[in-house]
């Protein structure tokens, strides 16, 4: 059976798009050497849900990362923890590539020796 990494996409990663003008989609392909499935967090999709309703700057973001979840596929894992970083930390594994922007989360799931995807420069996706 051929390997799969599970990447797991987190709330600002899938603002990113409209943000920042960036094809996350292109961008995994480019940097990933293994086979893959990306995910996100139900408690994700509640986040972008709450923003796009919001009057912030960032609904219109979080209207696009909704679209590019159904729009990929990109399967949702439902969870009982309302909290995302703490969802996101409890169900990842050696098996699992966190794709984040947010620091304290990078830095957490670092301790426990998991991997992330991030934005660098604005204009491109680093793994480590």
């Amino acid at each position: 059976m051929v390997e799969m990494k599970k990447i797991i996409l987190d709330t600002n990663f899938l603002t990113l798009p409209h943000q920042f003008k960036i094809d996350i989609f292109s961008e995994i392909d480019r940097i990933m050497e293994e086979n893959y499935e990306l995910f996100t967090l139900d408690s994700v999709v509640d986040e972008l849900n709450k923003l796009s309703e919001s009057k912030s700057k960032d609904a219109i973001a979080a209207k696009i990362g909704l679209k590019l979840i159904k729009k990929k596929n990109i399967k949702i894992i439902n969870t009982r923890e309302k909290n995302v970083d703490k969802a996101i930390i409890s169900i990842s594994n050696k098996d699992t590539i966190v794709a984040t922007n947010d620091k304290i989360l990078r830095k957490k799931l670092k301790n426990e020796n998991i991997k992330t995807i991030y934005l660098r420069s604005k204009k491109y996706l680093k793994i480590g």
